[in-house]
């Protein structure tokens, strides 16, 4: 999990395969609860050491119509606030900052990584997704997604379909979905690599807002989002099954952060201006997913591996797994252990250099730069009286951020430029 802002959501994608892959199971439920909803929700609060606080509450309301239909809506509201990590370096006396709006600034001490203090957004998502049940060998679904925030809006459509062989032992799925993402950054869209307006550089306040307007573009962007997903699934026996999906995402338009910056430094590392990203406009991405998944005598286990490389040559590995233990009929426990490593965008820089010319392309965010990380997390569930579910989850996520081979110079290596980012997961579901 890598949330700052979480903007770049496969919700409808997502959903699409998640319904394909459970139709089965509903259809295996109990006559009498095909009648009935369904519902599950959840609230979720991620934390970052003195970095960003999220809070997410969750509905999903799941609606059967006879034995061939089913009707999923799900609800999301979530709180962001706190602090991010703006891209700029640390320096040996304190610095200050403009804030994204023109009005005001901050200001951040000696020594200290630059957080941008003005973070903060809410952002309200729903979802709609229909399940067909065609034939006993096809399945069918398709949905809308649609999500708001201050300075972003998103829409999407998604659809799949599943044909099943081997007397349902083998499927086949292909998934897709196209999302249209509005952005409209508070204070405008950055110049690309425009130097930032610092008020205590001019004589006026008129001077001042002119320089900055001058950094600005006041019209709105957008980015759009093609994903495809083929995937195969495959019961091995009894008790495992295993499951392959190769993915397709293609995106165009606005895609740097209007937030980000990068120091631009002397031969000394002292900062001597602050210069705003600039990302390429596409961005090509594929990746293969591999699950196996058994049932043991007393609970239930699965591993995973996803391979995952793009167009700006960031590429992932990640390893995750759960096993699910129950102490008895009602009672579970659960161990999740995640491990994700990355390597950095070709146009990753840690920061500018004055007698360099600047790139076609540049950004210093570390979430696009070379790192580790890792995931340890417990959760325990208990059924109650009429089929109901009560569920805790705690989770302790680390980043771990890494040089990707540039060289430091001067007071650039008194301070860590990339330092670790420690997270808590707590969530409480509640199913009825």
């Amino acid at each position: 999990m890598q949330l700052t802002k979480n903007r770049n959501i496969a919700g409808a994608l997502a959903m699409a395969s998640c319904s394909l892959v459970g139709q089965p199971a509903q259809a295996a439920a109990p006559a009498g609860l095909l009648d009935d909803w369904k519902v599950d929700a959840a609230i979720l609060y991620y934390g970052e050491q003195s970095r960003v606080q999220a809070v997410e509450a969750i509905g999903n309301a799941q609606k059967a119509f006879g034995d061939t239909s089913v009707l999923d809506i799900k609800l999301v509201a979530d709180s962001l606030t706190g602090a991010s990590a703006s891209g700029a370096v640390p320096q040996g006396e304190s610095q200050t900052f403009t804030r994204p709006s023109g009005n005001g600034q901050y200001v951040v001490a000696a020594a200290e990584t630059p957080l941008d203090d003005t973070f903060h957004d809410t952002r309200v998502q729903g979802s709609l997704n229909w399940t067909e049940t065609l034939s006993p060998d096809w399945k069918a679904n398709g949905g809308l997604y649609g999500s708001k925030e201050f300075d972003y809006m998103s829409m999407g459509l998604n659809g799949g379909i599943e044909r099943s062989f081997n007397k349902d032992n083998t499927s086949l799925s292909l998934s897709g979905s196209y999302t249209y993402d509005q952005v409209d950054p508070v204070g405008g869209r950055p110049v690309a690599f425009s130097a930032m307006a610092l008020r205590q550089d001019f004589d006026s306040d008129a001077a001042y807002r002119a320089a900055f307007d001058k950094t600005r573009i006041d019209s709105s962007d957008n980015k759009q989002t093609l994903d495809l997903m083929l995937g195969v699934t495959q019961v091995l026996n009894s008790r495992w099954l295993v499951q392959a999906n190769y993915s397709l995402s293609s995106v165009s338009g606005y895609l740097t952060d209007p937030y980000k910056m990068l120091s631009q430094v002397d031969g000394t590392g002292t900062t001597q201006s602050y210069r705003y990203e600039h990302r390429p406009d596409s961005r090509l991405k594929q990746s293969f997913y591999l699950l196996a998944k058994g049932a043991l005598d007393s609970g239930v286990v699965d591993f995973s591996y996803r391979f995952s490389s793009d167009d700006w040559d960031l590429q992932s590995h990640t390893l995750d797994s759960h096993y699910r233990y129950y102490f008895s009929g009602n009672v579970y426990g659960q161990l999740h252990l995640r491990y994700y490593q990355q390597q950095a965008a070709n146009f990753y820089r840690p920061f500018l250099v004055v007698t360099e010319a600047l790139p076609d392309y540049a950004s210093a965010d570390y979430r696009i730069g070379d790192m580790t990380g890792y995931t340890l997390g417990l959760k325990f569930g208990q059924r109650l009286a009429g089929g109901n579910e009560m569920s805790f989850r705690l989770e302790y996520y680390q980043q771990n951020p890494e040089n990707n081979g540039t060289e430091l110079f001067g007071q650039l290596n008194n301070y860590d430029l990339f330092p670790t980012v420690k997270a808590v997961v707590a969530q409480f579901g509640y199913s009825f």
